[in-house]
Protein backbone atom coordinates (compact mmCIF):
# COMPACT_ATOMS: atom_id res chain seq x y z
CA UNK A 1 0.00 0.00 0.00
CA UNK A 2 0.88 3.44 -0.84
CA UNK A 3 0.18 7.00 0.90
CA UNK A 4 0.76 10.36 0.04
CA UNK A 5 1.86 12.07 2.95
CA UNK A 6 1.58 15.94 3.17
CA UNK A 7 5.30 16.55 4.63
CA UNK A 8 5.63 20.03 6.11
CA UNK A 9 8.44 19.30 8.46
CA UNK A 10 6.58 19.97 11.66
CA UNK A 11 5.59 18.34 14.34
CA UNK A 12 2.00 17.15 13.25
CA UNK A 13 2.95 16.04 9.43
CA UNK A 14 5.74 14.31 10.86
CA UNK A 15 3.64 12.35 13.84
CA UNK A 16 1.15 11.84 10.84
CA UNK A 17 3.92 10.53 8.48
CA UNK A 18 5.32 7.95 10.77
CA UNK A 19 1.58 6.97 12.06
CA UNK A 20 0.94 6.39 8.25
CA UNK A 21 4.21 4.07 8.19
CA UNK A 22 2.79 2.23 11.44
CA UNK A 23 -0.10 1.43 9.45
CA UNK A 24 1.27 -0.24 7.07
CA UNK A 25 2.17 2.34 3.99
CA UNK A 26 5.21 3.27 1.65
CA UNK A 27 5.59 6.81 2.02
CA UNK A 28 5.28 9.06 -0.70
CA UNK A 29 6.46 12.47 0.90
CA UNK A 30 4.78 15.69 -0.78
CA UNK A 31 6.65 18.59 0.45
CA UNK A 32 5.23 22.30 -0.57
CA UNK A 33 7.46 25.53 -0.96
CA UNK A 34 4.61 28.44 -1.23
CA UNK A 35 6.94 31.38 0.01
CA UNK A 36 6.89 30.92 3.82
CA UNK A 37 9.22 32.53 6.10
CA UNK A 38 11.06 29.19 6.95
CA UNK A 39 10.71 27.63 4.16
CA UNK A 40 14.60 26.13 3.89
CA UNK A 41 14.41 24.80 7.36
CA UNK A 42 10.74 23.35 6.67
CA UNK A 43 12.40 21.52 3.49
CA UNK A 44 15.78 20.13 5.43
CA UNK A 45 13.27 19.09 8.10
CA UNK A 46 10.56 17.56 6.00
CA UNK A 47 14.13 15.74 3.74
CA UNK A 48 15.34 14.28 7.19
CA UNK A 49 12.21 12.70 8.18
CA UNK A 50 11.52 10.76 5.10
CA UNK A 51 14.72 9.69 4.93
CA UNK A 52 13.92 8.28 8.63
CA UNK A 53 11.23 6.50 6.86
CA UNK A 54 12.84 5.18 3.74
CA UNK A 55 10.41 7.23 1.89
CA UNK A 56 9.34 5.35 -1.83
CA UNK A 57 9.65 9.20 -3.37
CA UNK A 58 10.56 12.53 -2.19
CA UNK A 59 8.21 15.83 -4.17
CA UNK A 60 8.98 19.26 -3.48
CA UNK A 61 6.31 21.23 -5.35
CA UNK A 62 6.52 24.72 -6.04
CA UNK A 63 4.00 26.73 -4.96
CA UNK A 64 5.03 30.19 -4.52
CA UNK A 65 2.21 31.96 -6.59
CA UNK A 66 0.89 32.37 -3.21
CA UNK A 67 3.21 35.30 -2.50
CA UNK A 68 1.50 36.90 -5.34
CA UNK A 69 -1.75 36.07 -3.40
CA UNK A 70 -0.40 37.35 -0.44
CA UNK A 71 -3.01 38.25 2.63
CA UNK A 72 -0.55 36.04 4.90
CA UNK A 73 2.14 37.01 7.35
CA UNK A 74 3.77 33.99 6.05
CA UNK A 75 4.41 34.69 2.72
CA UNK A 76 4.10 38.75 3.01
CA UNK A 77 7.04 39.80 4.53
CA UNK A 78 5.69 43.24 5.27
CA UNK A 79 3.32 41.58 7.47
CA UNK A 80 4.69 40.81 10.79
CA UNK A 81 4.44 37.82 12.55
CA UNK A 82 2.37 38.40 15.83
CA UNK A 83 3.22 36.86 19.13
CA UNK A 84 0.88 34.44 20.18
CA UNK A 85 -0.68 37.01 22.91
CA UNK A 86 -1.05 39.28 20.13
CA UNK A 87 -3.11 36.65 18.02
CA UNK A 88 -6.57 38.38 19.00
CA UNK A 89 -9.62 36.33 18.22
CA UNK A 90 -10.88 35.41 14.49
CA UNK A 91 -8.96 34.27 11.73
CA UNK A 92 -5.13 34.51 12.51
CA UNK A 93 -3.03 36.42 10.16
CA UNK A 94 -0.99 33.57 9.31
CA UNK A 95 -3.81 32.24 7.68
CA UNK A 96 -2.80 31.38 3.73
CA UNK A 97 -6.27 31.70 1.95
CA UNK A 98 -7.49 28.30 0.95
CA UNK A 99 -4.01 26.91 1.08
CA UNK A 100 -5.09 23.46 2.31
CA UNK A 101 -7.64 23.20 -1.22
CA UNK A 102 -4.44 23.87 -3.01
CA UNK A 103 -2.30 21.17 -1.20
CA UNK A 104 -5.16 18.70 -1.45
CA UNK A 105 -5.23 18.94 -5.21
CA UNK A 106 -1.51 18.44 -5.72
CA UNK A 107 -1.78 15.63 -3.05
CA UNK A 108 -4.68 14.15 -5.06
CA UNK A 109 -2.68 14.07 -8.99
CA UNK A 110 0.43 12.85 -6.79
CA UNK A 111 -1.57 9.84 -5.36
CA UNK A 112 -3.70 9.00 -8.17
CA UNK A 113 -0.66 8.62 -11.09
CA UNK A 114 1.07 6.77 -8.44
CA UNK A 115 -1.93 4.36 -7.92
CA UNK A 116 -1.99 5.20 -3.96
CA UNK A 117 -5.03 4.20 -1.68
CA UNK A 118 -4.73 7.30 0.73
CA UNK A 119 -3.77 10.90 1.42
CA UNK A 120 -2.84 11.56 4.72
CA UNK A 121 -3.67 15.36 5.97
CA UNK A 122 -2.33 16.68 9.43
CA UNK A 123 -5.44 18.70 10.59
CA UNK A 124 -6.21 18.92 14.15
CA UNK A 125 -9.12 20.01 16.65
CA UNK A 126 -7.18 23.12 17.55
CA UNK A 127 -6.73 24.54 14.02
CA UNK A 128 -10.47 24.78 13.94
CA UNK A 129 -11.61 28.14 14.64
CA UNK A 130 -8.85 29.90 13.21
CA UNK A 131 -8.37 28.25 9.76
CA UNK A 132 -11.61 27.26 8.10
CA UNK A 133 -9.89 24.77 5.29
CA UNK A 134 -8.90 22.42 8.49
CA UNK A 135 -12.18 21.80 9.86
CA UNK A 136 -13.78 18.53 9.34
CA UNK A 137 -16.58 19.51 6.80
CA UNK A 138 -13.88 20.89 4.36
CA UNK A 139 -12.14 17.40 4.93
CA UNK A 140 -15.24 15.62 4.12
CA UNK A 141 -15.85 18.31 1.21
CA UNK A 142 -12.89 17.02 -0.68
CA UNK A 143 -13.78 13.68 -0.57
CA UNK A 144 -16.26 14.27 -2.61
CA UNK A 145 -13.93 16.24 -4.80
CA UNK A 146 -11.63 13.61 -4.82
CA UNK A 147 -14.70 11.09 -5.48
CA UNK A 148 -15.84 12.77 -8.78
CA UNK A 149 -12.70 14.19 -10.18
CA UNK A 150 -10.71 11.37 -10.32
CA UNK A 151 -10.83 8.30 -13.21
CA UNK A 152 -13.74 6.00 -12.12
CA UNK A 153 -11.83 2.94 -11.23
CA UNK A 154 -9.46 5.40 -8.67
CA UNK A 155 -9.74 4.97 -4.82
CA UNK A 156 -8.45 7.22 -2.55
CA UNK A 157 -8.96 7.59 1.10
CA UNK A 158 -8.22 11.25 2.67
CA UNK A 159 -6.87 10.24 6.05
CA UNK A 160 -7.11 12.74 8.70
CA UNK A 161 -6.19 11.11 12.05
CA UNK A 162 -5.38 13.55 13.98
CA UNK A 163 -8.19 15.64 13.34
CA UNK A 164 -10.46 15.37 16.27
CA UNK A 165 -6.93 15.39 18.35
CA UNK A 166 -5.19 17.85 20.39
CA UNK A 167 -1.45 18.37 19.54
CA UNK A 168 -0.55 16.67 23.25
CA UNK A 169 -2.62 14.01 22.43
CA UNK A 170 -0.88 13.67 18.95
CA UNK A 171 2.14 14.12 20.45
CA UNK A 172 1.61 11.40 22.51
CA UNK A 173 1.51 9.01 19.59
CA UNK A 174 4.43 10.17 18.11
CA UNK A 175 6.42 9.56 21.53
CA UNK A 176 5.15 6.08 21.08
CA UNK A 177 6.24 5.50 17.47
CA UNK A 178 9.70 7.14 18.24
CA UNK A 179 8.97 10.20 16.11
CA UNK A 180 12.64 12.30 16.04
CA UNK A 181 11.05 15.30 17.01
CA UNK A 182 14.87 17.11 17.13
CA UNK A 183 14.21 16.71 12.74
CA UNK A 184 10.88 19.10 13.18
CA UNK A 185 10.19 22.73 12.66
CA UNK A 186 7.24 24.65 13.95
CA UNK A 187 7.83 28.42 14.31
CA UNK A 188 6.44 30.81 12.07
CA UNK A 189 9.85 32.76 12.15
CA UNK A 190 13.01 32.27 10.46
CA UNK A 191 16.04 31.96 12.56
CA UNK A 192 18.32 29.36 13.79
CA UNK A 193 16.21 28.70 16.75
CA UNK A 194 12.41 28.67 17.86
CA UNK A 195 10.68 32.21 18.79
CA UNK A 196 9.11 30.67 21.18
CA UNK A 197 6.17 33.08 21.18
CA UNK A 198 4.38 32.91 17.78
CA UNK A 199 1.45 30.87 17.97
CA UNK A 200 2.81 27.90 16.63
CA UNK A 201 5.47 27.90 18.98
CA UNK A 202 3.25 28.12 21.89
CA UNK A 203 1.13 25.30 21.17
CA UNK A 204 4.29 23.20 20.36
CA UNK A 205 6.11 23.93 23.84
CA UNK A 206 2.29 23.33 25.53
CA UNK A 207 2.21 19.99 24.01
CA UNK A 208 5.78 18.73 25.30
CA UNK A 209 4.59 20.38 29.17
CA UNK A 210 1.61 18.80 28.78
CA UNK A 211 3.27 15.30 28.69
CA UNK A 212 6.02 16.69 30.54
CA UNK A 213 8.93 15.87 28.18
CA UNK A 214 11.71 18.08 26.99
CA UNK A 215 11.51 19.68 23.44
CA UNK A 216 14.32 18.88 21.97
CA UNK A 217 14.50 22.05 19.53
CA UNK A 218 16.27 25.29 20.19
CA UNK A 219 14.15 28.05 21.52
CA UNK A 220 15.84 31.88 21.72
Amino acid sequence: MKAVCLLSGGMDSSTLAYLAKDEGYDILALHFTYGQRTEGKERECAMRIARHLNAVEFLDVDLTYLIQVGASSLTDRSIQVRDHADAGEGIPQTYVPFRNANLLSVATSFAESRGAEAIYIGVQASDYSGYPDCRPEFIDAFQQVINLGTRPETRIALKTPFVTMNKAEILRIGMSLSVPYEDTWSCYRDGDAACGVCGSCHFRKEAFQAVGVEDPIPYL
